[in-house]
């Protein structure tokens, strides 16, 4: 039922991270966006962006209490060429805004998600901005897209998610598919797991797993954090 590659140690984990630009072929390779290989955008199941769909996720993080709403809406952003899809997410924790973030996705002809960016706000307690930080687009400051799930993820795949030197350098390794795990949504098959992680947080490592036509289904630190994400409800508008 498992398809796995041998496991590997969190210290295994952050030195492999080196060899991400050459696996991915780094930025550059990113760079060079055509819009016509968006021109007919095939779904990913493992990655939707059914406009109207919300999906909800409860966790912690430090004692923190947090909830989590991203919603897929209907609007649109056009971004080096591509038509992108606008997605909403919206973080609370104890019940208070904490982070705000509009995003920008779109699948290519092949059925790969790419991640053209985001616009980010952190929160303070009296509900004003706090910071900024690490919101970028592509085409703009030298930001890049980036491959957010491959079309047929399977392990060993290994990409950037996003670049923007200093602000945003996300990056993930695929180390598992077709496995089941119980959620908090029931159970559920098939799931993609990846590890992910940014060089501007080196030691901090996070494990995801994604399911079909779910998306992310739980997400936990498994080094250097402490944060725990699980969905536990999908709405369809």
């Amino acid at each position: 039922m498992r398809r796995r590659i041998a496991m590997l140690t969190v210290g295994g984990l952050l030195a492999a991270a080196a060899l991400i630009p050459l696996l991915a072929g780094g930025p550059e390779a990113a760079a060079s966006i055509d819009p016509a290989n968006f021109s007919s955008p095939k779904a990913n199941p493992y990655f939707p962006l059914r406009p109207g769909t919300t999906f909800v996720y409860r966790g912690h993080e430090s004692g923190d209490h947090l909830l989590e709403r991203m919603t897929v809406t209907s609007k649109t952003k056009t971004i080096v060429g591509v038509q992108t899809v606008v997605v909403r997410d919206v973080m609370w924790a104890n019940g208070v805004l904490d982070e705000k973030t509009t995003d920008w996705y779109q699948a290519d002809n092949n059925g790969s998600v790419w991640y053209f960016g985001e616009a980010t706000a952190t929160y303070k307690p009296n509900g004003e901005v706090e910071s900024r930080e690490g919101s970028w687009q592509a085409g703009r400051d030298g930001a890049v897209a980036g491959v957010i799930m491959p079309a047929n993820p399977h392990p060993t795949d290994a990409y950037r998610q996003e670049f923007r030197k200093g602000h945003a350098e996300d990056q993930a390794w695929i180390v598992q598919n077709h496995l089941a795990i119980r959620a908090p949504i029931g159970r559920v098959d098939d799931v993609v797991r990846s590890f992910e992680w940014t060089r501007l947080e080196p030691h901090v490592v996070s494990v995801k797993f994604y399911a079909p036509h779910l998306g992310i289904v739980r997400e936990q630190d498994v080094a250097g954090g402490t944060e725990f994400m699980e969905l536990v409800a999908v709405h369809h508008g």
